[in-house]
């Protein structure tokens, strides 16, 4: 069942099996507000067994562009498309948050972003093959990101 996530009552629905729920929930919620404010876009998510196409189009990417294969349990996605860019979006359980920006018409503009929720350790798959920067967000804490560039078609 999708639901429409709420920046300004944070919720940790969809999200109560993570141990650092609290902060995933923040992120979520900061993600909400960053498409709101400058897209009018409302962030919607569905569990993640609802939305197989999303994960094996994230996985294929994951795996064809990287070989990274996370072990932790996807909770929720969000897939969707605004202006010339398709977003697809997968919250874990270990506290990940990460998200394919594929733009439609620009192949040097697509990348996946991993942001780590406050209190997660970097997850195995990631340790050690990126660097990532800290970004403070009043919604979710100390939120640590990397990115890394899409180079095929998909």
């Amino acid at each position: 069942m999708p639901h429409i996530v709420d920046f300004k009552n944070v919720s940790t629905a969809g999200l109560e099996s993570s141990p650092v729920a609290e902060a995933l929930a923040g992120m979520r919620a900061n993600e909400a507000r960053y498409f709101m404010n400058k897209y009018s876009h409302e962030f919607t998510v569905v569990p993640a067994e609802e939305s197989q196409e999303t994960l094996d189009y994230v996985n294929r990417i994951l795996n064809e562009e990287r070989g990274i294969e996370f072990a932790a349990k996807p909770l929720e996605t969000s897939q969707f498309q605004v202006e010339n860019i398709q977003f697809s979006y997968v919250f874990y359980e270990d506290g990940l948050g990460l998200n394919v920006m594929y733009t439609v018409d620009d192949p040097k503009k697509r990348a996946v972003g991993f942001k780590l929720s406050e209190g997660m350790e970097v997850p195995q798959e990631l340790e050690g093959k990126f660097k990532f920067a800290r970004q403070k967000s009043k919604l979710a804490g100390t939120i640590r990101g990397s990115f890394f560039v899409i180079k095929k078609e998909y």
